[in-house]
């Protein structure tokens, strides 16, 4: 990926909170909620794309998700399918690189093949780097980054005295891109709900009252002047990130050795 622009996130996750109130203000079934939130999704590809944004990651399914009722989850899965289908060609002809993450074995096997397939027809794509979280979960990411580095120990591939954060990281997911720079979080609450929570480490995080079929590019930008206003220390104090020489920038995200 590139070098950061002054003011401008390279990386955006996202949890689209508020679709089902959003359908029940309006004395509709959840499910025409989440078909609007499909919308909005469009709404911040176009915004990413517009704005310079590299990398944008979707929290649209969590493994909890799951236990919702089972004609929520059913008309979920409905639209995901529809979704991909209708999608991925317009994603394509744009340059967006589309991937998912998550337990992916848990959906069926017709949405399995069609993430296959999007994630080989736009693998080339470098414009936006689009990762849709779907039967995903931060505690199940990093316990699957310590089944991993487990089974390499256990084969002598490796040594135990060699497992640091550095090696943990690079098993997680989106290990191949900066960690996020702005988490925005819609529909009011102020949690990061089991999302990415080794890659929020010191992610600015924005949280709004706008449920997510509302989202437009409005609020988008506010979220992001709220960030490009603020000072990312990483642990440090100002006077040291003022100083070139910490080898800290003063905007965007530390170097972590994957993405340079």
């Amino acid at each position: 990926m590139s070098s950061p622009q002054p003011g401008i996130p390279r990386h955006l996750a996202v949890i689209m909170d508020g679709n089902g109130r959003w359908a029940e203000r309006r004395r509709r079934p959840r499910a025409v909620g989440h078909r609007a939130g499909a919308r909005a999704v469009n709404v911040c590809i176009d915004f990413c794309i517009d704005t310079g944004i590299e990398a944008l990651t979707l929290f649209a399914f969590s493994s909890e998700n799951w236990g919702r009722p089972e004609d929520e989850v059913g008309a979920l899965m409905k639209l995901f399918l529809n979704a991909l289908e209708r999608e991925v060609d317009e994603l394509d002809r744009r340059g967006v690189r589309v991937r998912f993450i998550g337990e992916r074995g848990r959906f069926n096997e017709a949405i399995r093949a069609r993430m296959d397939a999007a994630e080989t027809q736009t693998a080339a794509n470098t414009r936006l780097h689009l990762s849709v979280a779907a039967s995903y979960g931060g505690r199940w990411d990093i316990a699957n980054a310590a089944r991993s580095l487990a089974a390499d120990v256990a084969a002598g591939r490796l040594r135990v005295e060699d497992i640091d954060e550095a090696a943990l990281g690079a098993r997680t997911a989106l290990a191949d891109l900066p960690p996020p720079d702005l988490f925005i979080r819609t529909g009011g609450d102020t949690r990061i709900s089991n999302f990415l929570l080794w890659q929020l480490a010191y992610t600015e995080l924005w949280f709004t009252e706008t449920l997510w079929p509302d989202m437009d590019a409005v609020t988008l930008q506010r979220a992001v002047d709220d960030y490009a206003a603020r000072e990312r220390r990483f642990g440090l104090t100002g006077a040291q990130i003022a100083q070139p020489s910490n080898g800290m920038p003063t905007t965007g995200t530390p170097s972590n050795g994957l993405t340079e």
